[in-house]
C-alpha cells in the first residue's frame, strides 16, 4: 500500500550519533525517507513540542535515514534531546531536488547545511571531480569530514575544511575559499546549503563567473505544503517552489541574502 506523504508516520529512533557538542544525528528505519532526492525535506514532529522542517540525512544502512540537528530553539533542542527508543513523527518528503551536472563540481556546506550535500555526494558519477568545502566557526564544530572523504573515495576529490578562527583546516570564511577556487577553476556545477549570507556570497561569486549554481534555502516553515505562506521569499514559497533555486532566480529576488521573516511573518534584516 502506497503511503500518503501528507500523513504523519511515527518512527522510532534506533541510534543517536554525537557529531559535535551541539549537533546530533538521529537514525531511524523508513524506506521512503531513505530514498529521497538530494535537497528534499521532511516535516518532523517532536511530540509535545512542535514540528519543524529537516533535510533528510543519509544512512549507510539499507532502509534507514536520519536527521542531523543542531540544538538552537525549543523545537530543535527537543529533537536533539530525544533518545534511542523514543519516537518522532515524519511527513513528506517535500520539495524539489538539485539538478546534478557532471564533470567538475563544487559543493559548499555550512553547519547542518552539509546534510543535503552528503546526500548529493551519493548521486555523483564515478568520473566526477568533486570539491567539497566545509565551513565552521571552530574545530569543535567540524563534522562529516571523514564521511565525505569515504563517500568520495572512488572519485577524484578534495574535502577542504575552513574555520573562522583557524583552529582547524584553512583559516577564514568558507566563502573566501569559494572565491579562490572559482577564480582558479571552471566548475560545471556549484551547489550550496547553509547560512543564507554564506549562500548569497557563494551564489554571487559563481554567477559572476558564469557558473551554474543552485542553493537550498532555509526559511520558517509551519506547514510544508504551501498553505501558510510563512516561508515566502519574495513571490516564492520555499516549501513548494524550492527548497532548491537556481542562482539567476535567487539574485533577482530582492529578499534573498538581505531579509528573513520572523515567526510573526515580519521582515527583518540579516
Amino acid at each position: 500500500m502506497q503511503r500518503n506523504h501528507n500523513h504523519t508516520t511515527i518512527c522510532k529512533i534506533e541510534k543517536v550519533i554525537d557529531e559535535t557538542p551541539t549537533v546530533r544525528t538521529l537514525v531511524f528505519s523508513d524506506e521512503l525517507m531513505s530514498n529521497v532526492l538530494p535537497g528534499q525535506f521532511a516535516m518532523v514532529w517532536i511530540p509535545g513540542i512542535n514540528e519543524l522542517p529537516m533535510s533528510v540525512m543519509i544512512s549507510q544502512e539499507a532502509g534507514k535515514a536520519a536527521f542531523t540537528v543542531r540544538k538552537h530553539g525549543p523545537a530543535s533542542t527537543g529533537l536533539f534531546n530525544l533518545k534511542e527508543g523514543q519516537q518522532l513523527g515524519i511527513r513528506g518528503p517535500y520539495g524539489n531536488s538539485f539538478d546534478l551536472k557532471q564533470g567538475k563540481l563544487l559543493l559548499v556546506g555550512g553547519g547542518t547545511g552539509l546534510v543535503p550535500m552528503m546526500r548529493l555526494l551519493t548521486f555523483v558519477k564515478p568520473n566526477d571531480d568533486v570539491t567539497l568545502l566545509i565551513g565552521a566557526k571552530t574545530k569543535d564544530e567540524v563534522f562529516f569530514e571523514y564521511l565525505a572523504n569515504n563517500l568520495l573515495k572512488n572519485n577524484p576529490h578534495r574535502v577542504i575544511v575552513t574555520t573562522d578562527d583557524g583552529s582547524y583546516g584553512e583559516k577564514g570564511f568558507v566563502t573566501e575559499m569559494v572565491e579562490k577556487l572559482v577564480n582558479q577553476s571552471k566548475f560545471d556545477g556549484v551547489y550550496t546549503c547553509g547560512p543564507e549570507k554564506m549562500m548569497f556570497k557563494t551564489v554571487q561569486l559563481a554567477h559572476s563567473k558564469g557558473l551554474f549554481v543552485q542553493a537550498s534555502l532555509e526559511r520558517m516553515m509551519k506547514c510544508g505544503v504551501g498553505i501558510c505562506g510563512s516561508c515566502c521569499v519574495g513571490e516564492d514559497l520555499v516549501c513548494k517552489d524550492g527548497t532548491i533555486f537556481d542562482g539567476d532566480h535567487l539574485l533577482s529576488n530582492k529578499e534573498f541574502g538581505y531579509f528573513y521573516r520572523n515567526k510573526a511573518g515580519i521582515l527583518e534584516n540579516y
